[in-house]
């Protein structure tokens, strides 16, 4: 269940009108850093479910993702096969497209080769920033993607990571707070 929103706070004027689960969204999750490496896989995701869509649907679906995707438990979904596939395509709760749930499953056990090599999926999507989050500056227009987000997005399809391009890889740092794109008079910043 999505808690209600603080009212008398600012927020970043794109979240006016907004729904209460996106509100929740831009107020405890979008700008924050994450270092949880399974909230870092759902994430990445719930990311590439949204490739083609808006991300409000995305979020409104969030429940029906966590229960059909086993609370984004990285290390059964690398193990799904065609039955799973299925399954998740006859789930009217998610949003049901072959090509993105065959890389939820890919990106998994990307996911898992990454942990290997660096120790935390955490340790490798933080190291292109030296660990600091990018706050952007009250004077830079809004971005849909950058040369960090370029880099980024080359070397996960480098290591087997589907269904992301650069705009898709710009959200996810947003959501995950390597990239805090807050507005400056917002009091989530």
């Amino acid at each position: 269940m999505t808690p209600k929103p603080k009212t008398g706070v600012n927020r970043c004027t794109w979240i006016e009108g907004k729904p209460d689960y996106y509100v929740a969204y831009h107020d405890a999750v979008w700008g924050k850093p994450e270092h949880d490496d399974q909230a870092l896989f759902r994430w990445l995701i719930l990311e590439t479910f949204h490739v083609g869509l808006s991300w409000q649907l995305v979020l409104s679906k969030q429940d029906a993702f966590d229960q059909a995707f086993a609370n984004f438990d990285y290390q059964q979904i690398a193990k799904y096969d065609e039955a799973d596939i299925e399954r998740l395509l006859n789930n009217p709760g998610i949003i049901r497209h072959r090509g993105k749930i065959q890389a939820a499953i890919a990106n998994a056990q990307a996911f898992m080769r990454v942990q290997v090599e660096f120790g935390s999926f955490d340790s490798y999507i933080w190291h292109f920033t030296q660990g600091e989050p990018i706050v952007r500056q009250s004077d830079q227009p809004t971005a849909t993607s950058s040369p960090l987000s370029d880099q980024v997005t080359k070397d996960m399809k480098r290591r087997g990571f589907k269904f992301i391009g650069t705009v898709t890889i710009y959200s996810y740092l947003q959501a995950i707070g390597v990239i805090n794109d807050h507005e400056a008079s917002c009091s989530f910043k």
